[in-house]
């Protein structure tokens, strides 16, 4: 029985490392993937010092960050202080438990997938306002209370969004969402939503243009003003782990997730979890062309934006996609 029981515990911890190792040395990599990236649409190298191509630059930075000292302010709130960052890093990480990565190839294949990570994302906003008050600086604290209204903002639309996506498949598994997309990717016939929910995506993990949170023109750093080594570096390591699941929950709801682009040969020849990493890293390159080549917006054009042009468009487009099917008697049968 102690035996079964922990085969179960070494397969599951396994299971969970298989996830969790390639998605850390992503993050690694798209840290540098940003700076050589953006250094090419400034017509400069970026980092080529470290190893062949600069590959070794994430773990240099790494070592660097470990070898410094943790600074805890002496007016700080010290446990929240300390928790802050890990709550960043740790939802960031959780929330990968439902995204499948083949058919069948998911840790957990729940019935509510997409409301699991619709509540995951909503959750890591309190990381931030954690840090922001634990902190005991005005600067911290603006940064944080900046993020909140803007995630909080963000989300709206963003759930108005998915709600488009839940009408056309009438289930909230994600698997399930990815082969209603066997004949056509959403991305095609809801394309204003797909575009609305990838700037939505850019606003919820404070990305530029909608980098307000850490303005450094204003407000120094922004919400992590205070924090130094490791725990910066987790909160470093949540933002870029936000990027690429954000950009999994993109590829999931409007790409076709593991589903290649021609359902003929040669592109039936490369294996779903490819594909899927492949659309990952064309939402990821948006991600840094965005943050290339565009300025930042000012806060009450970022409110604006959010409040009253996402979220009547996408209220108005929840009901033609409603009206569209009924009218065509194409509403999916639920649990048909």
């Amino acid at each position: 029985m102690i035996e079964h029981w922990l085969i179960d515990l070494a397969w599951m911890i396994a299971t969970i490392l298989a996830v969790v190792v390639p998605l850390l040395i992503a993050v690694a990599y798209l840290t540098l993937a940003e700076r050589r990236v953006i250094g090419f649409m400034q017509l400069r190298k970026g980092p080529n010092v470290v190893g062949p191509f600069g590959m070794f630059q994430p773990f240099a930075d790494a070592l660097k960050l470990m070898a410094k000292e943790t600074i805890l302010p002496a007016g700080a709130d010290k446990v929240v202080f300390i928790i802050a960052p890990m709550l960043t890093f740790v939802l960031a990480l959780v929330a990968w438990a439902v995204i499948p990565f083949d058919a069948g190839l998911v840790l957990a294949d729940i019935n509510v997938g997409i409301l699991y990570l619709f509540a995951i994302s909503s959750l890591g906003v309190y990381g931030v306002i954690m840090a922001g008050w634990a902190s005991n600086s005005k600067y911290a604290f603006l940064g944080a209370l900046r993020s909140a209204a803007q995630m909080v903002s963000y989300e709206v639309s963003m759930g108005l969004v998915i709600i488009n996506v839940l009408i056309c498949v009438g289930s909230l598994n994600l698997s399930d969402i990815i082969e209603a997309q066997r004949d056509m990717w959403f991305a095609l016939p809801l394309l204003p939503m797909f575009i609305v929910f990838f700037i939505s995506t850019l606003a919820e993990t404070n990305r530029a243009p909608f980098d307000l949170p850490e303005g450094e023109s204003e407000l120094v750093a922004g919400y992590f003003v205070e924090y130094s080594s490791m725990s910066f570096a987790l909160f470093f390591l949540g933002e870029y782990a936000n990027m690429i699941l954000m950009s999994a929950m993109t590829t999931v709801l409007f790409l076709g997730g593991w589903l290649p682009p021609f359902d003929f040969a040669p592109f039936t020849w490369i294996p779903g979890p490819i594909w899927f990493v492949l659309k990952i890293m064309l939402c990821l390159f948006v991600f840094l062309w965005v943050r290339a080549t565009t300025p930042r917006y000012r806060y009450d054009q970022l409110m604006r934006l959010g409040w009253k042009i996402f979220l009547p468009f996408s209220l108005i487009y929840v009901v033609l996609t409603a009206g569209f099917l009924m009218a065509f008697d194409k509403l999916p049968v639920i649990g048909g």
